[in-house]
């Protein structure tokens, strides 16, 4: 089966910063309290001049300009995103046209919120293997939230747990790399939102749900890789709270050290955390060739994903 490999990432974060200080004096809360209980610190909101679209636009650039691709070599560009700028034209669509990609390519959007950047990296590889003529063998993948515009700034269970940001990543599909995926759903209400907001959320049923897909979905790519948790390099989950990452890795027994965090300075970016943390290990020198890395995203829907790819090369 033909996979992708890991071959360029790029990031995205607005310029305004938000810190659980600053939430303090709109709802009653307290840097204490948030911290305790998420691991969150700050995060990111769009400024006037930023919004989803220019995010997306230079996260997707960056990691462009760091593959040393021309863009006519992209052969799809998905986007997973809950909070684009426009119902249509998608937010891959705006991307396509910012970047110059060629106009004969699959473009879309993905909603599996914060699962949408393993989700739209399996709907990516879908569509490069369904074109086996055509020699443009890269896909580009984003992950964007605009959050900040579809919150309740009175509530204090959901205000202080999200943040703005994109993410990106190139992969090259080839038949000589180890991939697997694992994708579920269960539809459920424990966390909406409507068009326009405000994003609610069942703190308690989401960590039920949470404790339980991210090791489920982590055995599932490994058992499909014949890997065992030591063989992997890092593993990436979706960054929503540090409670959850640390009792999965309590109930797995495994090296924490594995398992990246970054919610303290971004908070829960939904589909952007994952592709988001990818782009910080590879500025810092942290993802070398050949590493394995599994990523694992749950939330909204519910749904749930994960993936095991390579690193091909030096990234940045």
């Amino acid at each position: 089966m033909e996979g992708l490999q890991l071959i360029a990432t790029g990031g995205a974060l607005p310029s305004r910063l938000v810190t659980n200080e600053d939430l303090s004096k709109l709802v009653d809360t307290s840097d204490e309290w948030i911290t305790s209980r998420t691991g969150i610190r700050e995060r990111h909101f769009c400024a006037e001049g930023e919004n989803a679209t220019t995010l997306a636009v230079a996260a997707a650039r960056q990691a462009l300009e760091r593959s040393g691709l021309q863009p006519e070599q992209i052969g799809c560009c998905v986007c997973g995103t809950l909070s684009g700028q426009y119902a249509s034209p998608s937010m891959a669509c705006l991307v396509q046209h910012e970047l110059g990609l060629a106009e004969d390519i699959p473009v879309l959007d993905v909603n599996a919120a914060c699962s949408g950047f393993i989700y739209g990296t399996a709907v990516a590889r879908g569509l490069l293997a369904a074109r086996p003529g055509d020699a443009r063998r890269y896909a580009l993948v984003i992950g964007c939230e605009q959050l900040s515009r579809l919150m309740d700034m009175t509530d204090r269970n959901t205000c202080v747990l999200f943040g703005d940001g994109a993410g990106a990543a190139i992969y090259e599909l080839s038949a000589e790399v180890e991939f697997a995926m694992d994708l579920g759903a269960r539809g459920d209400l424990a966390i909406e939102t409507a068009p326009c907001g405000p994003i609610r959320m069942d703190g308690r049923a989401v960590f039920r749900f949470a404790v339980d897909a991210l090791p489920r979905s982590l055995h599932a790519v490994l058992e499909a890789t014949d890997h065992t948790l030591d063989d992997l390099d890092w593993v990436v989950c979706h960054q929503a709270n540090s409670r959850i990452i640390d009792h999965c890795v309590k109930k797995l027994q495994a090296d924490p050290a594995k398992f990246y965090k970054n919610m303290d300075r971004h908070g829960n970016t939904s589909a952007a955390s994952i592709p988001v943390a990818l782009n910080e290990l590879a500025e810092t020198g942290r993802l070398k060739p050949g590493m394995r890395i599994a990523c694992v995203g749950f939330g909204g829907g519910l749904t749930w994903g994960g993936m095991l790819i390579t690193v091909k090369g030096n990234l940045v």
